[in-house]
């Protein structure tokens, strides 16, 4: 058995997120891909809480979990009533779970306050609890709510909480951060406490109000603990809850602790980005080990130590998480933060020295007023061939005009018309869009499309404006960032200038030359 069990609950505790709705079919396929990476136990949901989650352990029984054990949630059973008689009790053994996780309360405060009850029945429902979910021969999973702030106002009873779930045969004993404001520190000396106490094996599970929840995570398994709880991306309500994608691999490759193996950790960083994809959720770049700026080199200085050495800015290997190297273009570029990007795009400037220099001060040029290559590594590619000579514009254009008309009955119609030439032709072609930028797109596609069929297969995902120096109003400069793909790779170009329409029509023009240069189209006949 691994050192340390790795509990997922991005299926309930996730799900708390604000904004973060999963569907039936969204559970179901999250469930798959955490068993195929190898989570040993994954919180389906609250049974006895809402239909979906019932029909989600009735769908879920039939997978074929490989490394997975799904666990249902719920709670002690009610005060003044037998467990046997409690509708939620019940409800966890008729999930069809393998294992069942309740939480009760440990804070005295929380007993006489919110549930009312005197301090003797709250261990009783804890005891009563598990003995019942034993008897249905269930594995035990005992959340202790809201523990580290229970324990630091009245340790004695906090710890006569846990004792009494240990003794009525929990398999396990989960110290919970509820309100996420406990420290690391604190956690090392409340852990260690209570597993002189608790005869269970212990676990913890920390929420991040204070940016700390996984590093409360690692002093408690510093102190012993052997169960992990946390969610993919560090969903979860209010700050999210102790993010698995920075636990798993600080355990795996910081502390040498048997949770993953390191096969399984390289699938990482796909692992969070479809969890992201399925959550609707934009995966954050800079999230450690797994963003997409996580191993990105931006500055000059850092690109070229990094060029022949890459642990002198990297603390681990981009592709023990399944990540990536990358190098980022900007003004604070140097001549080796050019030359590697170039790599990556198969192209060698070492021996264009005097290219390079120019290259260089074009960048920098173009970022004084408001260009940004970071995101747009299509319009990079452009520049840097059309320095070199390489570049072959595929089309030239006499010109577009865009008209916008609102109607008495409030309807507003946009139509674009695009001319250009290509190879000798004179090409029109008109369309109407729900803006200007969008009619523009459909006529410049539909004019090409006649010559480069290959342009049916390149698609604008993503379309950003941002104002520069927004005191000059409405004369304000305006950058444009739009992310096209075309079903294999996704690239990023950019447009600046006063007039947001010519700012649009530079990204997408380029957006559209770098899809056909890389698919070497040639126009059609």
């Amino acid at each position: 058995m691994p050192d340390v069990l790795i509990y997922d609950t991005t299926l309930r505790d996730g799900a708390a997120r604000e904004g973060l709705t999963f569907s039936l079919e969204d559970k179901l396929k999250i469930l798959r891909h955490l068993d195929a990476f190898g989570i040993h136990y994954v919180e389906g949901g609250y049974p006895a809480s809402n239909p979906k989650d019932l029909e989600f352990f009735d769908a879920a029984s039939e997978i074929d979990l490989q490394t997975a054990k799904l666990v249902a949630f719920g709670s002690t059973r009610r005060a003044l009533i037998s467990a046997s008689r409690d509708k939620e009790m019940r409800a966890l053994v008729k999930s069809g779970a393998k294992a069942a996780c309740i939480f009760g309360k440990s804070w005295d405060f929380h007993v006489e306050t919110a549930l009312k009850i005197s301090l003797d029945e709250n261990i009783y429902m804890i005891e009563e609890s598990v003995k019942y979910l034993k008897k249905k021969e269930l594995e035990v999973i005992y959340d202790a709510e809201h523990f580290f702030d229970a324990f630091k106002e009245n340790p004695k009873y906090a710890l006569r909480t846990v004792e009494a779930a240990a003794a009525a045969g929990a398999d396990w004993v989960v110290l919970c951060d509820t309100n996420g404001g406990t420290l690391p520190h604190e956690i090392a000396g409340i852990v260690r406490e209570a597993r002189e106490k608790v005869s269970a094996p212990l676990g913890i599970h920390a929420h991040n109000d204070s940016e700390c929840a996984v590093a409360n995570t690692l002093s408690a398994v510093r102190e012993g603990v052997r169960m992990v709880h946390g969610t993919i991306n560090g969903y979860g309500e209010r700050c999210g809850n102790a993010n698995l994608c920075s636990v798993i691999p600080d355990l795996v490759l910081k502390m040498n602790v048997d949770c993953m193996s390191r096969e399984r950790l390289a699938n990482l960083t796909e692992l969070s980005h479809y969890v992201s994809e399925v959550a609707n959720l934009t995966p954050d770049a800079h999230q450690p080990f797994v963003g997409l700026s996580a191993f990105a080199h931006k500055g000059g200085i850092h690109a070229s130590a990094v060029a022949r050495e890459a642990r002198t800015y990297e603390h681990i290997r981009p592709d023990l998480v399944g990540n990536i190297q990358r190098v980022v273009v900007s003004e604070l570029s140097g001549k080796s933060t050019l030359i590697m990007k170039a790599k990556e795009m198969d192209i060698d400037l070492e021996e264009e020295s005097k290219t390079l220099s120019e290259i260089l001060k074009k960048i920098k040029q173009l970022e004084h007023v408001g260009y940004q290559f970071e995101a747009a590594d299509g319009s990079f590619e452009i520049l840097v061939r059309k320095a070199l000579g390489t570049y072959k514009r595929f089309f030239r254009l006499e010109s577009f005009r865009v008209i916008m008309e609102k109607r008495e009955d409030g309807k507003v119609m946009t139509e674009a018309t695009v001319k250009i030439h290509v190879g000798g032709k004179r090409l029109i072609a008109t369309a109407e869009g729900n803006g200007p930028v969008n009619a523009l797109d459909r006529a410049i596609r539909l004019v090409l499309a006649r010559s480069f069929p290959a342009i049916r297969n390149i698609e604008l995902t993503d379309y950003k404006v941002r104002v520069l120096d927004e005191k000059k109003g409405t004369a304000a400069v305006t950058r444009v960032l739009i992310e096209t793909s075309d079903g294999e790779k996704n690239w990023g170009t950019i447009g600046v200038h006063e007039n947001i329409i010519e700012a649009s029509w530079e990204a997408l023009v380029e957006s559209i030359e770098y899809g056909l240069m890389h698919k070497r189209q040639k126009p059609k006949e």
